[in-house]
């Protein structure tokens, strides 16, 4: 069985969990938060890192923090998952959709003007699969408009678009330590503020709308009931065990990048005989090998795919069903132009198994096995 995913663990993790928990300290904001925090300040170079719950508890902050109330509207991309609409459903705004770039799948910058009107907000790009969006549209867009701008960089962690690290371009940044991501605590997220005029409003509404932050640093004598705001903070069992991750996160990184050539590499000639399509990387963006896909002719050759590899043991799968043709899309949001590459692009993406602990041996499995259905 060659799964699709496979969690990273590092021996360090269990040492960490049990100095947790001979602590006494097991909820959040402990030794091993602080760790994962500063890291991603240093590492990616943002203003303020905070760990959340999940990348959707992060982007429902963001939502929040712009201030996204009733009847206002968010432009976003189709193609990406139900956390990144939701956050701003929830807020009682209404997601405009608009069609992709068919080369990395992300929103097609190009698009985004037509998009806003008098009740737009916010702009919420979604970097696919690690790759980033052309940012440099987008913020020009948003500066002429005045909007803010939230980077969905839950694939995105350790990626960069013209030497800067993704999450960190816009107003803020949001990551996913989800099981299935490059580095994980189970469920988990961050919020990256990249305005220091965010910071205070975003550390009380994380703490459930108190001052308890600024209690703990000695700024108040006793701690309050300030704004709104709800319980964001993983336990610290959840840091201990991503900081054993974090702290090898280069050694990861390029261990995925490798796995990421030999895909490329080992497929160029199915490529070249056109059955298949591999992923595009502009010469601007340094990705994070998050995923590794390829796109057959049309969805009846990849649900033939899917089968063939399954009989042998490997989990290779399809992604995100569009957005604005589920029931909830169809509810609460509304596409903005035509949809001409949204639809057939995601009928033809497979995403083949990648993860940290994968084996060479095992890719060459699955590279001959596609070779051999292809024959």
């Amino acid at each position: 069985m060659i799964p699709f995913n496979f969690p990273p663990y590092f021996d360090s993790a269990e040492k960490y969990l049990k100095q947790v928990i001979a602590s006494g300290h097991v909820s959040g904001d402990g030794h091993f938060t602080a760790l994962c925090s500063k890291w991603m300040e240093e590492r990616c170079g943002a203003q303020k890192a905070m760990l959340t719950t999940s990348c959707t508890h992060a982007l429902e902050m963001a939502a929040l923090l712009c201030g996204i109330s009733q009847g206002d509207e968010v432009i976003m991309p189709s193609y990406t998952f139900s956390s990144t609409a939701n956050a701003f459903v929830l807020a009682g705004a209404v997601p405009v959709f608009i069609d992709i770039r068919p080369d990395t799948m992300n929103m097609d910058e190009r698009l985004l003007e037509e998009a806003v009107t008098e009740k737009t907000k916010a702009i919420c790009v979604v970097h696919y699969a690690g790759v980033a969006c052309e940012m440099d549209a987008i913020m020009q867009t948003a500066k002429r408009y005045g909007l803010y701008v939230i980077e969905d960089a839950a694939q995105g962690i350790m990626s960069a678009y013209k030497g800067r690290e993704l999450g960190t371009i816009g107003d803020f940044g949001c990551f996913s330590f989800h099981e299935t991501k490059n580095y994980t605590m189970g469920e988990g997220g961050a919020l990256l503020v990249n305005k220091e005029s965010f910071n205070l409003a975003a550390e009380i509404m994380r703490e459930k709308g108190t001052n308890r932050s600024q209690f703990f640093r000695g700024m108040v004598d006793k701690y309050s009931w300030i704004d709104k705001g709800s319980s964001y903070l993983p336990g610290e069992l959840n840091a201990a065990y991503l900081w054993s991750q974090l702290e090898n996160a280069e050694k990861m990184n390029n261990r995925r990048l490798s796995l990421w050539e030999y895909y490329r590499a080992a497929l160029v000639p199915l490529a070249e005989r056109g059955v298949i399509e591999l992923p595009v990387i502009p010469e601007h963006c340094k990705h994070n090998a998050h995923m590794f896909w390829i796109k057959t002719r049309d969805m009846e050759v990849r649900s033939r795919l899917i089968e063939y590899l399954k009989n042998f043991g490997i989990a290779a799968l399809f992604h995100y069903i569009p957005l604005h043709s589920a029931p909830a899309g169809l509810k609460f949001g509304r596409f903005s132009g035509c949809d001409r590459y949204t639809t057939a692009q995601s009928e033809r993406l497979l995403r083949l198994p990648m993860y940290y602990d994968l084996e060479q041996t095992q890719q060459k499995t699955v590279v001959d096995k596609i070779a051999d259905f292809f024959k």
